[in-house]
């Protein structure tokens, strides 16, 4: 304990003197301010703050990656860093990539120079993941990939793709899939944006016609990609810094019991009204649960991995939290609650009616909620089929 709040310590004192006052919430600073932010938590490996050293991350344990977060929050420091090579790809790549694939590919992860997006679901296979068509041939050095992937997020934007492909059509279908990895910037890769109801344009249409991905770019072993495809998953659904950035804090953003008490009038310090009252009581136990739940499974995890099945549990109770939290923020405000846009309403109600739609494909993204309850009763539970 001694050791951990000597980094203690030690974290406050950088932060004091490396985190510009502009780079703080609400501060309003300048485009160098969060340019030299950005540049000192790189060159400090806080970018990736648990990856190893030797790629460009922090190499710090769990415990100490709790500390950070806490740290960072009591500055009110700005993290800057965020997107699928740090969540997806990179963990991946670090449990299950070659040393080659780790060297080329993580410390421009952790320098953000490069942006990933995912290709797994196409328009016939999403439940179905393993259904999938797009075909990936190989051509000596390479593979030649053909095929269509849908609700790639970040694809308009991303450099690189991970992507699960068909190289052999003619054995059962979840023995004959890789996982490869490729390059957007090339002729044969084409992206189209969808728009949402929610106004945003965070999905895309991903096409590829004799796209290019090399062959030491393909992660395990060929035809065994599902395994491969099945690990990342978890990671999306609950990695370990996940599991420890909820643990570390209670959950950003404005008070559900606040806001109540500006639309429905208080007693004695008290939401007047008492069914929403018990709503709003109900939702920060369960909240305070959840994220308990994620601190025990921090400290469980005597080797720093990232659980297995388990994280389905977190993904399907997280997102029913997520929607139960936008749901009152919305019936809570009544007309309020339905601003789209115009003067009659403020930026935060119209951030949350936003946030209230885009959060209803919270449980369908990611693997519906219904598929992680079929993990959760097999994979966890031990369940028959």
């Amino acid at each position: 304990m001694a050791n951990l709040e000597d980094f203690r310590a030690e974290t406050r004192a950088w932060l004091e003197e490396n985190c510009p006052p502009g780079a703080r919430a609400g501060a309003g600073g300048s485009r160098d301010d969060h340019r030299v932010w950005r540049e000192r938590l790189i060159e400090n490996g806080w970018s990736a703050p648990t990856w190893p050293q030797e790629y460009g991350g922090g190499g710090l344990g769990n415990d100490q990656y709790m500390v950070l977060i806490q740290e960072l929050r009591r500055v009110q420091a700005t993290f800057p860093f965020g997107g699928m090579g740090l969540s997806l790809i990179g963990p991946t790549l670090l449990e299950l990539g070659t040393e080659d694939q780790k060297r080329r590919h993580l410390p421009p992860i952790v320098r953000g120079e490069v942006a990933w997006c995912q290709g797994y679901s196409e328009p016939s296979s999403g439940s179905d993941l393993a259904s999938l068509r797009t075909r990936a041939v190989d051509n000596g050095d390479h593979f030649v990939i053909n095929g269509q992937k849908i609700w790639t997020s970040g694809a308009q934007v991303a450099d690189w793709i991970f992507a699960l492909v068909r190289t052999d059509p003619d054995v059962p279908k979840h023995d004959g899939i890789s996982f490869v990895l490729l390059t957007m910037h090339q002729p044969g890769v084409t992206v189209k944006p969808i728009r949402l109801i929610s106004g945003s344009s965070p999905f895309c249409e991903t096409f590829f016609d004799d796209a290019i991905a090399r062959k030491e770019d393909l992660v395990g072993e060929l035809n065994k990609g599902w395994t491969i495809g099945k690990r990342l998953l978890q990671f999306e659904r609950g990695n370990m810094a996940t599991l420890v950035g909820g643990a570390a804090v209670r959950e950003a953003g404005p008070s559900l019991a606040g806001e109540a008490k500006k639309f429905t009038g208080e007693i004695d310090g008290r939401i007047a009204d008492h069914a929403l009252r018990s709503r709003i009581i109900e939702h920060n136990i369960n909240n305070d649960a959840y994220r308990l739940t994620q601190r025990r499974t921090v400290e469980e995890a005597k080797d720093g991995r990232t659980p297995g099945p388990a994280t389905s549990i977190f993904k399907t109770y997280g997102t029913e939290l997520q929607q139960d939290k936008s749901s009152l923020f919305v019936e809570m405000r009544g007309t309020q609650g339905l601003g789209w846009e115009g003067e009659g309403f403020t930026r935060r109600q119209i951030e949350d009616t936003r946030a209230f739609l885009a959060n209803r494909a919270a449980s369908i993204y990611s693997g519906s909620n219904e598929i992680q309850r079929n993990i959760i009763a097999k994979r966890v539970l031990g369940l028959p089929d």
